[in-house]
């Protein structure tokens, strides 16, 4: 570490003043680095390599966060016209998301643009007009007006425009052995899905339906994999799937034709997101049947929704912001030529009331109307 980050040019004051970062900058005047640096107690020079993304190395972590909040605190905000003439970038990236449906992808947003602007970085908000599909250029010239690219839970096939751009890219949510990608940010989806099934396994539930989405995606083949993986070899256990598309209506009507198909009638229905277990719990009750009594159902993502229905589901919760964060850090460190191991992020189970020990009985096999 040099000297940077103790060392205070003469005439410039420290975090020893008795301004602190509220007084840092004077009402109606913009802050300025020299504003940032007294708050934080760091020279402007330790300021410039952090807001730069050149401190590793040079000033210590502490430092560096210290300057970071500093700069939120008192709304500074880099001369980035400058900058990006000096370093030959727009300091602009990329994210694409496949739809803007749900809270989850905004809380991706959220975490990756907070990064984003630690950094001295804009974000623009693209969602694919196809949902998981090829992504169409939105830029005359995507190499001239980007930096970079993250793209959430789509295939890198589907980024084919963009690629052809030369652009670093960092995939969220994707095969982590596809090497077109800079990095590959992912959530431990598998283990969620494990830990689901171990919960219904261990509440005595083995005629499972697994309500699939009909997504042609890495992340949701993921799911299902491990869905028969963590079912195989258990004794009397039977998986059967039922394909949903990404909806209520959807997942009511694949709940529906699960319940009442030939043979014996699920117990649980393991849904691929909580939209599509909102709609099997529909179906349940339009059936005639209980939740969790007669049928208990899971979902995945733990969205808003999750609460707003009655009962609260039994889900897996996704870390959304956090998994922004590490995907635009992971964006940042390949910019820098730094690339690093891209983390796989833990996810959680939450319990709540749509399951429930499974039903026994003479009638807990039988279909709704006799059937």
């Amino acid at each position: 570490m040099t000297s940077n980050e103790g060392t205070t040019p003469p005439g410039t004051s420290t975090g020893s003043d008795s301004a602190g970062a509220a007084g840092a900058a004077r009402p109606g005047r913009a802050a300025t680095s020299r504003d940032v640096a007294r708050a934080a107690g760091v020279s402007q020079a330790a300021v410039s390599l952090v807001l730069g993304d050149k401190w590793q190395g040079r000033v210590s972590p502490g430092k560096a966060e210290a300057v970071r909040a500093a700069a939120r605190e008192l709304g500074y905000r880099p001369n980035l016209a400058a900058r990006s003439l000096r370093m030959g970038r727009t300091r602009t990236v990329l994210l694409v998301v496949p739809a803007l449906t749900t809270e989850f992808f905004a809380r991706v947003y959220t975490g990756a643009a907070r990064i984003a602007a630690d950094h001295g970085f804009g974000v623009v908000l693209y969602p694919s007009p196809e949902g998981v599909g090829p992504a169409r250029d939105p830029f005359d010239s995507a190499a001239a007006t980007l930096d970079g690219v993250l793209a959430s839970s789509m295939a890198a096939e589907a980024l084919t425009a963009l690629r052809t751009a030369g652009l670093p890219l960092v995939m969220l949510d994707s095969d982590p052995g596809d090497d077109r990608a800079s990095a590959t940010v992912n959530l431990d989806i598998a283990d969620g899905v494990r830990q689901l099934t171990a919960h219904l396994l261990a509440l005595g539930h083995r005629r499972i339906t697994h309500l699939a989405a009909a997504v042609d995606s890495w992340t949701f083949d993921v799911r299902a994999r491990a869905v028969s993986a963590a079912l195989d070899g258990v004794p009397g256990a039977t998986l059967r799937r039922e394909p949903a598309a990404l909806g209520v209506d959807a997942g009511l009507r694949a709940a529906h034709a699960a319940l009442t198909g030939p043979g014996p009638r699920p117990t649980a229905l393991l849904c691929d997101d909580d939209i599509i277990a909102a709609g099997a719990c529909k179906a349940v009750r339009r059936l005639g049947l209980r939740v969790p009594e007669d049928v208990s159902v899971t979902g995945f993502d733990d969205l808003a929704l999750a609460v707003a229905v009655e009962p609260e589901l039994t889900t897996v919760r996704l870390p959304a912001e956090e998994f922004g964060e590490a995907g635009m850090r992971a964006l940042m460190a390949a910019l820098d030529g730094r690339p690093e191991p891209a983390p796989t992020l833990p996810v959680e189970l939450i319990t709540r009331g749509s399951t429930a020990p499974a039903a026994t009985g003479g009638d807990n096999a039988a279909r709704p109307g006799g059937q």
